[in-house]
């Protein structure tokens, strides 16, 4: 009795192990698609060119640098690799740069910045800096541990 719940319990877990491993795949191709389309419209910009297309280019490449960072780590589990805390680090630095760019695209037109816009800014900036030293400090912990 005990071996025949210790054998169903296992066969639960690989079962709910596989899906995992499906939804992880299945969820790489739909980044790629997504990625696809961000670039394919990055493509479009570049051949009607003018100030706001190119803000544009700049804010879709960058995403699909985002999307690509996490297609990296889905690929990293289903290669049964170690978790690394780096790509999430370079994630949120490139969404925060994305952000300072975006602000500043949005008020270049403007004849007088809003305050708040500046703080965002700010903010971002400070972002950047805080996840710059999260990723010195998460390298520095890496070649400890080895």
């Amino acid at each position: 009795m005990e071996q025949q719940k210790i054998e169903l319990t296992e066969r639960f877990r690989k079962f709910l192990v596989s899906l995992d491993i499906i939804f992880h795949v299945v969820a790489a191709l739909l980044l790629l698609i997504a990625c696809g389309f961000i670039l394919y419209y990055g493509m479009l910009n570049i051949l009607h060119p003018s100030r706001d297309s190119i803000l544009h280019l700049v804010n879709d490449v960058l995403l699909s640098l985002i999307i690509l960072e996490l297609l990296w780590t889905i690929i990293r589990f289903l290669k049964k690799q170690k978790f690394i805390l780096g790509p999430f680090l370079a994630i949120g630095m490139i969404a925060a740069v994305r952000r300072i760019l975006l602000i500043e695209a949005q008020t270049s037109f403007m004849e007088h910045v809003p305050v708040e816009k500046l703080y965002e800014m700010g903010l971002s900036a400070v972002v950047i800096i805080i996840l710059m030293a999260a990723y010195y400090l998460s390298v520095k912990a890496q070649k400890l541990e080895q």
